[in-house]
């Protein structure tokens, strides 16, 4: 028997067909129930009349409760009136297994008993619809790197050493070879797949053990980096660039129907085309001076600084050009001026803040041999990443691009824990 889902309806329009799922709600009006089935692909209302079923069937109707298991038969007809555009005809109805008492309602719950039931709660018209934008912008992260001619490499999750700053690190022993951490990145492990195949991607996990309870911030997260060898700064922003609205345009117009169910107000999103903006750390100093906000020149952007410095703009902006100092130590220092970083973050409007983070790479042995000296980093650690610069070295670049912050802010989200299945955050590691 062939195995109908909601979303191929419009393929049996007047057909009695039977189709399998949960109940997502119901009412009733005398002598019409109404059944509305869900089955991860849609929304299907089913129409019962008492004197078109059979008396057990009109019963089974009330009997039913939410998130029951069942299947349905009837016959197929357009409804623009009813979700998803058609109706069913109800002439039968079987429970499959009957639901205790689902703890979701469609009362008002607060967060922590949402997030204590996530793995019910993933149910939701929401949720799903939130699931689907995630999916796609990852479709859509693979599709262009792939068509661009890039080779997707896996990374390590377990790794000898640091990435980014040692603090942030969750750390596990490793056999007899002492400790192992949880990654912070693909990136170091990208540069040796782009020195190998020119145009590499990593793709997976990262974890940064801060310990940050902003609604920006995640333990467990995923990251995309790509990794281009013989690509300076402005290659990189120009890569950047065009990733952006790729992603962003392709979404939109894949998932027009999840982004309703958000009500996401999407004048925003249609502007994110290129060219976006690029302004120096030095301009975007100049920003937070003008709005009156008490500024250290030499610190790193603050989520506050992000929000404001992008509210300038109808579009990501480019910050290009910071102090060295608050950079990681691969970053390679502008040969203009020794105090900067040839790095760039990306900051995406509405106060979403920073979504990528890049920079080109230092490509001199010497000179990298350094940075590791002033960040206190065991060379010993990294002299497979030194062996880069040894056999064949070239200038290179890449960025790192956060998913769940993108999966935020494309779909307009308040906080980073609806945009993952199931987060992991300082105070919560379960379900």
């Amino acid at each position: 028997m062939q195995k109908i889902y909601i979303s191929d309806l419009k393929n049996f329009i007047g057909q009695e067909i039977t189709l399998k799922g949960w109940l997502y709600n119901k009412r009733s009006s005398g002598k019409v129930k109404f059944i509305i089935l869900r089955d991860g692909t849609g929304y299907l209302q089913c129409v019962y009349f008492k004197g078109s079923v059979t008396p057990e069937v009109f019963e089974l109707c009330d009997k039913v409760t939410q998130e029951s298991s069942i299947e349905v038969t009837g016959r197929v007809k357009e409804e623009p009136r009813a979700v998803g555009g058609f109706e069913l005809d109800g002439v039968d109805l079987k429970i499959i297994s009957l639901s205790q008492e689902y703890p979701i309602t469609p009362k008002e719950h607060g967060i922590e008993f949402l997030m204590d039931n996530r793995h019910l709660w993933l149910r939701s018209s929401r949720q799903v619809a939130i699931m689907k934008v995630r999916h796609r912008i990852i479709k859509a992260i693979r599709d262009f790197f792939d068509n661009k001619g890039f080779v997707l490499m896996d990374s390590p999750i377990l790794t000898p050493a640091a990435c980014e700053g040692t603090s942030t690190l969750f750390e596990t022993e490793y056999f007899d070879l002492g400790k192992a951490y949880l990654t912070q990145s693909g990136q170091l492990y990208a540069e040796a797949g782009a020195l190998a195949l020119g145009k590499v991607y990593t793709f997976g996990p990262t974890f940064r053990a801060e310990k940050s309870k902003t609604r920006r911030h995640l333990t467990e997260f995923w990251m995309v980096e790509p990794e281009v060898a013989f690509n300076d700064l402005n290659d990189n922003m120009d890569l950047i660039e065009e990733f952006i609205e790729y992603v962003v345009q392709t979404v939109i117009a894949d998932r027009e129907e999840e982004l309703k169910v958000l009500e996401r107000d999407l004048t925003s999103l249609k502007n994110c085309k290129r060219p976006f903006p690029r302004i120096s750390y030095d301009d975007a100093v100049e920003i937070l001076k003008k709005n009156n906000i008490d500024f250290q020149y030499g610190n790193d952007l603050g989520g506050t600084d992000e929000t404001i410095i992008s509210n300038q703009f109808d579009r990501p902006v480019l910050v290009h050009r910071y102090p060295q100092e608050v950079k990681a130590f691969y970053m390679k220092r502008d040969p203009e001026n020794a105090n900067l970083a040839l790095a760039v973050d990306v900051l995406a409007p509405e106060g979403v803040g920073e979504i990528i983070g890049g920079s080109q790479r230092e490509d001199n042995l010497d000179l990298l041999l350094e940075r590791i000296k002033e960040h206190d980093l065991p060379q010993e650690a990294f002299e497979w990443y030194l062996d880069l610069r040894r056999y064949g070295s070239v200038p290179h670049a890449g960025f790192g691009l956060g998913l769940e912050r993108t999966v935020g802010w494309i779909c307009g989200l308040e906080h980073v824990r609806e945009t993952i299945p199931f987060p992991r955050m300082i105070y919560r590691n379960t379900p």
